[in-house]
């Protein structure tokens, strides 16, 4: 009745409005982050994130192969344990198929995508279910991590002068998007790197764990960055200033830049890079720079500044400023 009720109320706009209401409860209210946390011991946190992935809404089968729908299946999830700062350590994977896809090798070969995606970042699988649908593949992807307690990074502890950061490079997945809605195919494209950032992404999984003493907030990139910096901004009561020649466009952009497309608006509102946006304090911006691996060094770009101006975003283009409005994805 509870739902029911909410469901009917004419007033809700969007999936982030329904949220938004059902958070108001007693017993929902600490909805808001990439993932629940809740207390494992008296050292450790844990943290969990659930995620849907529906066909014909999230991917189609003409365009991806079933090992990297497996691997991104994984994938979503891992990155918004990496968001909260913490290590992957389990996961539960359902799935629904049709009839005629079951008698085919489908199943077979998407495990296999989610299993070495799994093996790399030592997850474990200890559950989930396999049922049938009337004619589309649904797949319910959850994944558990740990963190030290009181670690996690949240949304809602962004404060004035904190700047803002993100990982690696914007706009691929939306590009590589539309290059899949217009027909291209993985295996016969010269825009191969694009069509994998929104095919097969990589979770910031490593960086999310150097950066959990590091980051004031966090968030990961799966709705465009205008949409989820508006979340750390509506969560931390604060605003944001962000610089567009700072953004850091995908060096894979510029190839189909001929049809006179918008590359910032790929960057800002495109989605589903899985990359990270986090802020810290000023006087740790050498220590963000500074951070590396065995193997490799990461790429950090500073793109703002976190303003005491509550959930407002502004943008600075050529030294003029406009108010950034959220335009990332939504289901409805």
């Amino acid at each position: 009745m509870y739902l029911v009720s909410l469901c009917q109320e004419n007033f809700m706009k969007s999936e982030f409005d329904f949220i938004s209401k059902i958070r108001a409860t007693s017993v929902l209210s600490k909805i808001g982050d990439d993932c629940a946390v809740l207390p494992k011991d008296s050292l450790t946190d844990l943290v969990i994130t659930t995620d849907l992935l529906v066909e014909d809404i999230d991917f189609r089968l003409a365009w991806t192969k079933p090992e990297f729908l497996g691997h991104k299946a994984l994938a979503v999830s891992l990155s918004d344990v990496a968001a909260m700062g913490a290590k992957p350590v389990w996961a539960m994977l359902s799935i629904g198929i049709p009839a005629q896809v079951w008698k085919t090798d489908f199943v077979e070969q998407f495990y296999d995508g989610w299993l070495i995606l799994a093996e790399k970042f030592g997850v474990e699988l200890v559950g989930g279910d396999v049922s049938k649908t009337p004619d589309k593949i649904v797949i319910d992807s959850i994944v558990a991590g740990e963190v030290k307690k009181g670690n996690a990074v949240l949304r809602s502890t962004a404060q004035p002068d904190d700047l803002i950061f993100v990982t690696g490079e914007l706009g691929g997945a939306a590009a590589g998007l539309q290059l899949l809605e217009k027909g291209e195919k993985f295996g016969k494209s010269k825009n191969e790197k694009l069509l994998l950032r929104q095919l097969k992404p990589h979770p910031q999984t490593e960086i999310g764990q150097l950066l959990s003493n590091l980051a004031t907030s966090m968030i990961d990139l799966s709705d465009g960055l205008s949409s989820d910096l508006f979340h750390i901004c509506q969560e931390s009561k604060v605003g944001a200033r962000i610089y567009a020649e700072r953004i850091p466009i995908d060096k894979n952009l510029p190839v189909i830049s001929s049809e006179n497309l918008d590359l910032l608006d790929f960057a800002l509102n495109g989605g589903e890079d899985f990359e990270l946006l986090f802020t810290v304090k000023p006087k740790n911006k050498k220590n963000i720079f500074g951070l590396k691996n065995e193997s490799k060094n990461y790429a950090f770009s500073c793109i703002g500044e976190i303003t005491n101006k509550p959930e407002i975003v502004e943008i600075i283009s050529n030294n003029r400023s406009q108010i950034l409005a959220s335009k990332g994805y939504r289901h409805f």
